[in-house]
Order: C-alpha cells, then sequence, then structure tokens
C-alpha cells in the first residue's frame, strides 16, 4: 500500500485519485476549495462521469480515500504527490501555469521527507525541469529529496474510470531513471505498457497525442463538406478509410467538431510553443480554423433553409460537448448557442446532465425539461450531442410540435431517409442527401 497525495480534485486528479484508492493505495485528494471538499465528503460529485460516484462512496468507505483542505496533513509521509490541477489558456493560447506552481509551492512548505513529485495536469514541454526550480527556489537553503516525475494523463471524458483502469499505455518521463520506476510501480497490476522516457519527451507525447486526435477529426471534417458539394457520403468513405490498418475506424465521425477540456486547450498550447520557438504550426492553424468553421456551416445550413434567423425558434438537443459527461467546456453546442443569438434567433435547449452548467452560462436561451419541449414550436431542430436517448425520438411526435419541421443532424445519428418519409427537411454532415433530396 502506498501514501499518495492528488493535488487538486478536478476531472483528472478526482479520477486518478479515487481508482489509485481501488488499487489498494491510501489516497488523500486535496484541494484549496473548501466548498468543493465540503460536498465531496457529503457525497455530492463535482462533475458527472458514469460510476464515479459509486467508486468514490466504496474507497471512503474503505478507509482508502480521504479528502482534505489541509496540505500539511494530506502530505505528510505522502510517498508520491500527484499534480492534477487545472491549466487553461492564458490569452495568446499559453497553458496558464498559476495553479501548478501553488501545488509546487504547497509541497516545498509542507513536506520534509523523501517524495515523488508527478505532474498529471498537461503541461508545457519543459514545465517538468520548471517545477522543480520552483520546488528548490521555495526551499531556499533548506534541502529536500525530491524528484519530479511527467506522467500525463490520457482519459476520455465519459469513460475515464475504465481508461485508467484500461490503459493503452502509462508513460512516464523523469531525469531520475529510479523515480520513474517507483511511479511506474504503482501501475503495475493493471498489465499495460509501460514507457519510461526523459522529461520533456513525456509532455511533448500527451500534446502530439491530443493534436493527432484532433487533426483526424478536423480532417474527417474538410472531407465532409467537400462530400456534400460533390455527392459522396462521408460515413462511408469513413468506413472504408477505417478498414486500412494503417488508418483506423477512431475519430473519423464527420459532425460538429472538437471540444471539451483538453482538445482545444491543448492544440492552441501546442502551436504557441511552436510559435514562440521559432516553428510554423501551419497544420495546428488549419486544424482549429476547420473546426470553427464546422459551428458555422450550422448557421449557414439554417440560413438556406429559413432565410432570416431573426425571430425564428431554434432547439437544440445536447449542451455537453460529448455524451456521458455534463462538461461544456469548448462544447461545439456553445458556439452554435452563441451564433444563433447574434443572429436574432430564439434557443431552447435540453441536455441530460449539463443543464446546470449551462444556466450559469446562458441567461437567454429556454432551457427545456426534455426533447419534446425543446421541439414545441421550434422552427428547427438541432442535434449537437449524440446521447443515446436521443437515438428513439418518437418523431412523429416531433414533427407534431415543430412549428416547421428541420432537423440538421450535427452527428449524423439519425436515418435521413426514414425522417424525410415522415415529412421533415433533414441536414445531416458529410452526405448529399440533404434538404429532401436536394
Amino acid at each position: 500500500m502506498s501514501k499518495i497525495c492528488v493535488i487538486g480534485t478536478g476531472y483528472v486528479g478526482l479520477v486518478t485519485g479515487t481508482c489509485f484508492a481501488d488499487l489498494g493505495n491510501r489516497v488523500v485528494c486535496l484541494d484549496v476549495d473548501e466548498s468543493r471538499i465540503s460536498r465531496i465528503n457529503d457525497g455530492v460529485m463535482p462533475i458527472y462521469e458514469p460510476g464515479l460516484e459509486q467508486l468514490v462512496e466504496q474507497n471512503v468507505h474503505s478507509g482508502r480515500l480521504t479528502f482534505s483542505t489541509n496540505p500539511q496533513e494530506a502530505l505528510a509521509n505522502a510517498e508520491f504527490a500527484f499534480i492534477a490541477v487545472g491549466t487553461p489558456s492564458g490569452v495568446d493560447g499559453e497553458a496558464d501555469l498559476q495553479y501548478v506552481r501553488s501545488a509546487a509551492e504547497s509541497i516545498a512548505d509542507n513536506v520534509d521527507h523523501p517524495i515523488v513529485v508527478i505532474n498529471k495536469s498537461t503541461v508545457p514541454v519543459g514545465t517538468g525541469d520548471w517545477v522543480t526550480d520552483v520546488i528548490k527556489k521555495r526551499r531556499g537553503g533548506t534541502p529536500l529529496e525530491f524528484s519530479v516525475v511527467s506522467n500525463p494523463e490520457f482519459l476520455r471524458e465519459g469513460s475515464a474510470i475504465n481508461d485508467f483502469m484500461n490503459p493503452d499505455r502509462v508513460v512516464l518521463g523523469s531525469t531520475n531513471r529510479e523515480a520513474a520506476n517507483q511511479v511506474a510501480q504503482l501501475y503495475l497490476t493493471l498489465r499495460c505498457p509501460i514507457l519510461v522516457t526523459d522529461l520533456r519527451t513525456a509532455e511533448m507525447i500527451k500534446y502530439a497525442s491530443n493534436a493527432f486526435l484532433a487533426t483526424r477529426v478536423s480532417f474527417i471534417n474538410e472531407i465532409a463538406n467537400m462530400c456534400e458539394e460533390l455527392g459522396a457520403d462521408v460515413r462511408e468513405v469513413s468506413l472504408g478509410m477505417g478498414y486500412d490498418r494503417r488508418i483506423g475506424h477512431a475519430f473519423l465521425d464527420a459532425g460538429l467538431g472538437w471540444g471539451g477540456s483538453c482538445f482545444p486547450k491543448d492544440v492552441k498550447a501546442l502551436a504557441h510553443m511552436a510559435v514562440l520557438h521559432g516553428t510554423h504550426p501551419q497544420l495546428l492553424q488549419a486544424v482549429m480554423e476547420i473546426n470553427r468553421n464546422q459551428r458555422r456551416r450550422v448557421i449557414f445550413k439554417l440560413r438556406k433553409a429559413l432565410g432570416s434567423l431573426n425571430d425564428k425558434v431554434v432547439g437544440v438537443l445536447g449542451l455537453s460537448f460529448k455524451p456521458n459527461t455534463d462538461d461544456i467546456r469548448e462544447a461545439p453546442s456553445l458556439e452554435v448557442i452563441h451564433l444563433l443569438l447574434n443572429e436574432g434567433a430564439i434557443v431552447k435547449a435540453y441536455d441530460p446532465q449539463a443543464m446546470e452548467n449551462a444556466k450559469a452560462m446562458f441567461s437567454r436561451i429556454t432551457l427545456c425539461e426534455n426533447p419534446y419541449e425543446v421541439a414545441d414550436g421550434a422552427d428547427a431542430l438541432v442535434l449537437a450531442t449524440e446521447w443515446n436517448e436521443f437515438k428513439q425520438l418518437d418523431f412523429e411526435r416531433i414533427c407534431q410540435l415543430m412549428r416547421r419541421p428541420l432537423i440538421l443532424d450535427g452527428r449524423n445519428l439519425w436515418d435521413a431517409n426514414a425522417l424525410r418519409g415522415m415529412g421533415f427537411t433533414y441536414y445531416g454532415v458529410g452526405h448529399s442527401t440533404q434538404a429532401n433530396g436536394e
């Protein structure tokens, strides 16, 4: 049983701490947000992630998992300190490291025994060396025996627990091979490949991985836009491409683009690093521009079908950036809604999990209790997030409820021919059978 402190109870920190506790370690999750820790101790999760609430409850009950706002207590006797705090985008796309600095300084202030410090947060290349310097400077003339290891996370929201427990690989980077091997021991029971490299390479692996996945999505969306003009079907194109073992099927679904807490922030940060060091991130810039354009195309299609959007009622199904999460950060729906409001549209919306988060962001839209309330009186219905509950809607009822039966399926979730047969005008993404076969 190892003693672990996880600093930060956001998405990465809470999942990481809980899963390490479930593997048999004694874990304290530390956060400066007293209200958040209080809510977690009361059993109220700050995020929605399938299975997380039950796993937290089990490990708290077992005594292996606790939560604290006291760094001295949380770090006492800890062998490992995982830094899992936010690194939001700055003005120019750079990663803001103020919370990483605070975590490093807290370790320096409260630890007087040997410890391995692990960067779990997504941080710019070179941050591992910087964290080492921050701790040393904070200690002044008082030495501390510590090493810094980079251990980037590869958790997908909506399947994070499974991703932690069944990883494709674990990446560890350090200038101290012994420290990296100590961290590797924490993961041995998962029986997955463990890659040990230097600090900067490990940090780059994280950024390069997310940028590549974002590039795949933007690539297939650009192909989708061509398919619409050339009479091809991007769904079949993706299928045909994916059978090539060199390509594969993952991240080749055309739609409204990528969002969330990772891809937008990480692609911007990688492009920023490239510019700062004299390279030209032309591909990354194109990847971001294509992604923005996918949201604009929703407005172009609605204008084509409805003319002016002023005072038109548009319903939006799905607010989270992907299914099985309540995270609306950089969600395609947010930009679509923003563009609709700028056009004078009246917006109604529904999401199975993200309604509370949406309330805090939008005061000018109507949040509904179910998809049918969204459709009632609407001139158009936009699918922004492919939640399972949207797959089998009563479309005959929806057709009767809508003022104008127009659907823009932003995730290619529904059967275009079936909907057109019911009387809908249907727009998908990347196939030529757009508005009633036009």
